[in-house]
Order: C-alpha cells, then sequence, then structure tokens
C-alpha cells in the first residue's frame, strides 16, 4: 500500500515535483567566485539547496506517512503494547528462535518472499531491458526534461511492479485466509483446556462435590443420636425422626438414606440406644417424599404420631421397667405416597 501511494503520488505531483527539483540542480551548478573560493558562503549555499529540494519532497513525505500510519487502523486499529518490551530470558534461548526459524511456516514464508522479489525483480529488470535507450538519452537531454523523463520511467516501472506485487497478493491471499483459519481451530485438548478454564476442572470439581457430600452426609448422622425413632424398610430405607414440642411444630426428619446410608443410620441407632421400627410403607413415603431437614406432611401425621408414641412408651419402659408396648401395625399411609405400593 505505501509503495502504491507513493507511485500515485509521483503521478499526481510529477509536474511540479521535476520542476522543483530541475530548479534545485540548476541552482546547484549556480554559483559565484566568492563561494567556491570561501567555505562559510558554499556552505551556506549548499544549506538553502538542501531546504529547497527537502521542501519540494515534504508534500511526496507527508503522503507517506499519512497513509503508513492509516493504514494499520484501516485494517483493524493500532495495537500498542508495552508487554512485547518487557525482558524475557526465554527469548535469549538460541534453540527456540532456531526452531522458529526453521519452522514450516517460516520456510513457507520465506520462500513465498523470495518468489515475490524475484517476480517482481524480473519485472522490473525487464522493464530496464526493454527501455534502456530512453534511460542512457537522459544523459543528452536538458535537466529539467531529463528529470521529467526519469520521474515518468520511474513512476511507469513502479506501476508495472506493483501491479505483479497485487497479482502475487492475490494469490497469496486464499492461503492466507486458510491459514488463519487454520490456526484459530482449537485442537480437542484446547477446547478440554479451555472449558476447564471457564468451567473448571471436572475432575476437581467432582471431588469438591464428594466432599461435600461426604460433609453434609456426617452432619446428617451426626443428629442421629438425637433422634426419638428410625423407622426402616427394614433393609433398604431408613429414616430418623425428631420431635421437639416445645422447639417444633411438627415431627422433623433429622437423616435418612438408602442402602449403605440406611445401614449406617441403624448401627449408630444401635449405637445410642435409638428406637427402630421397621414400617416399610412408611420408610418410603418418608424417605421419598420428605426432604432432610423438614416437618413430615399432614397426610402422614396419623401414622408418624403412632410410632412417635409407641418410641416414648419404650424409652419409659427401658428406663422405669415394664411391658413392652405393642408394635404399631397397619399404619395409615396413604397410596400416592407409599412409592412401593
Amino acid at each position: 500500500m505505501l509503495l502504491l501511494a507513493g507511485v500515485i503520488g509521483l503521478w499526481s505531483m510529477g509536474s511540479s515535483l521535476y520542476n522543483q527539483l530541475g530548479t534545485v540542480m540548476e541552482q546547484s551548478f549556480l554559483f559565484e567566485r566568492r563561494q567556491a573560493l570561501e567555505v562559510m558562503p558554499m556552505l551556506t549555499h549548499a544549506w538553502t539547496l538542501g531546504q529547497n529540494a527537502l521542501f519540494s519532497l515534504l508534500p511526496l513525505f507527508l503522503l507517506l506517512v499519512f497513509v503508513a500510519l492509516t493504514a494499520p487502523a484501516l485494517l483493524g486499529g493500532w495495537l500498542i503494547s508495552a508487554k512485547s518490551l518487557q525482558p524475557q530470558l526465554s527469548k535469549l534461548n538460541p534453540l527456540k528462535g532456531l526452531k522458529r526459524l526453521f519452522s514450516t511456516q517460516a520456510l513457507a514464508e520465506l520462500a513465498k518472499a523470495i518468489a515475490k522479489s524475484v517476480l517482481v525483480g524480473g519485472v522490473g529488470a525487464w522493464f530496464l531491458v526493454t527501455h534502456l535507450g530512453e534511460f542512457m538519452s537522459l544523459m543528452s537531454q536538458p535537466v529539467k526534461q531529463a528529470l521529467a523523463n526519469a520521474m515518468s520511467l520511474a513512476a511507469t516501472a513502479s506501476g508495472l511492479m506493483i501491479l505483479t506485487l497485487i497479482v502475487a497478493v492475490l494469490i497469496d491471499v486464499p492461503f492466507q485466509l486458510w491459514s488463519h483459519t487454520k490456526k484459530l481451530r482449537m485442537s480437542k485438548d484446547e477446547v478440554k483446556r479451555e472449558h476447564k478454564e471457564s468451567e473448571g476442572d471436572p475432575q476437581v470439581k467432582g471431588r469438591i462435590r464428594s466432599q461435600q457430600q461426604a460433609m453434609a452426609r456426617n452432619r446428617m448422622m451426626s443428629k442421629v443420636p438425637e433422634a426419638d425413632v428410625i423407622v426402616t424398610n427394614p433393609t433398604h430405607y431408613a429414616v430418623a425422626l425428631r420431635y421437639d414440642q416445645s422447639k417444633m411444630a411438627a415431627p422433623r426428619v433429622v437423616a435418612k438414606g438408602a442402602d449403605e446410608v440406611a445401614k449406617r443410620i441403624r448401627e449408630l441407632g444401635e449405637e445410642h440406644g435409638v428406637p427402630m421400627l421397621e414400617a416399610p410403607p412408611l420408610a418410603r413415603a418418608l424417605h421419598g417424599h420428605v426432604d432432610l431437614d423438614a416437618e413430615v406432611p399432614m397426610a402422614l401425621y396419623t401414622a408418624v404420631a403412632e410410632v412417635l408414641a409407641w418410641s416414648m412408651r419404650l424409652k419409659s419402659v427401658r428406663e422405669e421397667g415394664g411391658e413392652l408396648p405393642e408394635t404399631p401395625h397397619d399404619l395409615p399411609v396413604p397410596s400416592e405416597l407409599d412409592d412401593g405400593s
């Protein structure tokens, strides 16, 4: 883009540019005898000519600077980062540098750069050979005419080389797009790594969840000795109930579980002398429809009341002696709450 801007600038400013530069060249050969014999007058004359030449080329320079600053903004904006300026010891590793230098991508870019240089250079050489006579004739022409013809030849040669470079770029663009898309694709490991970073490591989350469940289970088990009664299935389910009339509006489920957890609840109940009652329908209803630390529903009030009354009488017999209470049978459990019915 910078080269194209330079050629356009030469074509648009060529007439005034070569007139001004021609005048500077003519003035460089015109000086007084005193200027040739003394140093300071000659330096002053040279300084004046240099300023005139610089002012003549200034519009072209400003155009090139403007294009150089604007082009990156049009392609996505300026990227200013101090991170690349930070010292890194890894940059001093020669092995990494050689690896980047001889990587497949680096070799491919080198091959493309060489091909473009050969192609553009070949066009330039062809133009020079075919217009050699015109270049040679510049030496016999007046200064301003020679400058005009030289700039015309240079602009034409630059235009041809730019067209050649544009063709090469058009051929290279599809490959660059394909390569860029390929780089953006993530491998399976990268997808997993990104998922871990955004969602967390599934293994770590699983361990945390297991620890949380274990802690919750331990807290639940610590309440089993405080239960008033444990209702069992007798082997699949176990539900521990507690009722404190001064603090609770209704009996609560303080612990419940199935299989191994139920077995542990029964073991703790036996160790601490908690009464246990085999009532499969009630055990299933409590386990399936009452959450931990929740009150039993009104539909189970009658059945739970009979169980608690039996438990209290049994505790009284254990403490004071007497005849064992009759074990409750046929407890009223609604069919919609009994998952095994």
